[in-house]
């Protein structure tokens, strides 16, 4: 693909996942594959520009400032998977580089760290567009004349060679003075530092990251060796046209730079406006507007990441009795409470409900009271029953119990199976967990997997009264940020444990609309999180396709309107109901 057609028309891929990562690393495929500038028959042989490092060699050994370069096998062009510009030689990097060395921990390790002194430059320190010298260890003079194998000069390339940033290069620029390396980092020092650009771009390519993945040692692949980098097949370009190459490769990455932060602003943007826009539903006080303005959301949610955000705000709207109409002909909340002689008292809760609408305390609405799990561990009897994971009330994401987490326990006598026996409607909430988002987080157990189980005791089960209020309504709403707020205010936490008990729990306040409008909300709620699903479904859809559509354009010659995967219309639209 020709890069100047594939940056003209980047404004099509430029939502793709990552997409201006991988145009950064396309441009290093092109840039070591001499396929970004043209090659000219003026410029100066590469076999004299690798004569002259030959000649460096030789008389750095024959002055003693060097030993003598053990010998390394011939490389051809096998070693690399594209076919090699014409003019251009492999060497291995062995032939270029005059010191190739890892560096060393100092004696007394970070204790000798100190506020002044010379900088100790570690793996963090490393990175492709440069060094970052704001978290620099410093070390004592004393100590650093004593690691005088480890001092960085200007010119040198430095490589990650352990750990998660292994690869990652940096060049040291002219204006350093003088440091060290810790044993993560490994000094290259070539014969002719004119080569350094262009040897520290093509480190960073996919190419040959895919070698130092490929020669790390070890089972368990800890790190990169000195010996397998010296066997590294480094192209050579001559070297005017490496100095062409790496003009170029700023350029575009230049150009990376630009697109980068547009796009950063653009989502930005996206970001501030879907935010005002939820903002602006949960503080309408007109439900029409809310209800209208809802609608509307699918049209400014274009990332999955923002549809949990959009869950959010159906909930909101939900708990404050914007997302449904009122009906005047409904039994009011008040009204039917004082019927079934559940509450007494009038509660004010945090914000202002709709008038047919009350404050309740959940432990005003149970039948029965809150009750904690059983309390044995399960022993996986071959003949036990099932009985909950802790985990099961908090790994699914629409707060549904997830009955498949349970093992089997055995033991259990039918009173005990009464006692701790789950109900179709029942909800469970955890009672401790290290995320406080999951305590008291209220799940509905709906029997899906028909295996009758029992809950443990980590778990606190709620039963509700249905003729005051609806199982799934309760769900929705605990979810809310004004509930799970007065949740919240009622967890302590205890070693890094967040907790809450039964009766903490009880004295939450929650809205209670009239009945009948409880299973409109429900079917509403119901209705749009159906609606979420199918737009989520379709935003990763359509981030495949652009990823899949860049790649193409990477790895084709077609124009890129010739390109569509799959058959897939740029303009498909979003199913929205």
């Amino acid at each position: 693909m020709n890069a100047d057609v594939l940056l003209e028309h980047f404004h099509r891929l430029g939502d793709a996942p990552d997409a201006v990562p991988r145009l950064r690393r396309f441009i290093l495929d092109l840039a070591v594959q001499g396929k970004l500038v043209e090659q000219s028959k003026k410029d100066e042989s590469v076999d004299r520009l690798l004569d002259r490092t030959r000649q460096e060699m030789v008389r750095l050994v024959a002055k003693k400032e060097l030993k003598a370069v053990s010998p390394l096998e011939d490389i051809d062009e096998d070693a690399v998977p594209f076919k090699v510009p014409q003019g251009w030689r492999i060497v291995r990097m062995g032939w270029l580089a005059m010191k190739l060395g890892a560096g060393s921990t100092p004696l007394g390790g970070k204790t000798v760290y100190q506020d002044e002194g010379i900088p100790f430059l570690r793996s963090q320190n490393v990175h492709d567009e440069g060094l970052r010298l704001d978290d620099v260890a410093l070390i004592p003079r004393a100590v650093h004349e004593r690691m005088s194998g480890t001092h960085v000069q200007r010119n040198d390339i430095l490589l990650n060679i352990t750990g998660a940033s292994i690869g990652r290069c940096a060049l040291v620029p002219n204006d350093f003075k003088e440091g060290n390396v810790s044993q993560h980092v490994a000094i290259i020092r070539l014969f002719d530092p004119a080569h350094r650009e262009f040897i520290h771009l093509s480190l960073r390519s996919p190419f040959f990251q895919k070698v130092i993945d490929d020669v790390q040692v070890g089972v368990s692949r800890e790190g990169l060796s000195m010996q397998g980098l010296k066997k590294f097949p480094m192209l050579v370009p001559p070297l005017p046209e490496q100095h062409r190459i790496v003009a170029k490769v700023d350029e575009l990455m230049a150009l990376c730079d630009r697109l980068e932060a547009a796009q950063q602003e653009q989502e930005q943007r996206r970001t501030r406006l879907t935010a005002a826009s939820w903002q602006a539903l949960t503080s309408e006080s007109e439900p029409n507007a809310a209800r209208f303005a809802l609608e509307q959301l699918p049209a400014l949610t274009t990332r999955p990441q923002q549809i949990a955000a959009l869950r959010q705000t159906i909930l909101d709207l939900a708990v404050r009795g914007r997302l449904v109409k009122q009906d005047a002909t409904d039994e009011p909340a008040e009204v039917l409470l004082k019927r079934i002689a559940k509450e007494k008292e009038t509660i004010e809760g945090p914000i202002e409900l709709p008038s047919s609408w009350a404050w309740v305390r959940i432990g005003n609405i149970l039948d029965g009271d809150s009750q904690n799990g059983f309390s044995k561990k399960p022993d996986d009897a071959p003949d036990g029953i099932p009985i909950l994971r802790i985990s099961a009330g908090t790994v699914r994401t629409d707060a549904l119990v997830a009955e498949e987490e349970h093992k089997l326990i055995g033991g259990i006598t039918a009173k005990q199976r009464e006692q701790y026996g789950l109900r179709e409607g029942d909800l469970l909430a955890c009672r401790f967990n290290g995320n406080k988002a999951a305590v008291g987080r209220l799940t509905l157990f709906t029997n899906y997997l028909d295996i009758d189980p029992i809950y443990p005791d980590k778990l606190i089960r709620l039963r509700l009264d249905k003729r005051l209020c609806i199982p799934a309504l309760l769900r929705s709403f605990g979810q809310s940020t004004i509930v799970r707020q007065g949740v919240e205010a009622y967890c302590a936490t205890t070693v890094g444990n967040w907790g809450i008990s039964a009766t903490n729990l009880k004295e939450v306040l929650v809205p209670l609309p009239p009945l009948a409008e409880q299973r409109r909300i429900v079917a509403k709620v119901d209705e749009l999180m159906r609606l979420c699903d199918k737009l989520e479904v379709a935003l990763v859809r359509g981030e495949e396709v652009k990823g899949r559509l860049l790649e193409a354009v990477l790895q084709s010659e077609k124009p890129i309107g010739q390109l569509e995967p799959d058959g897939l219309s740029r303009k498909s639209k979003l199913p929205v109901d």
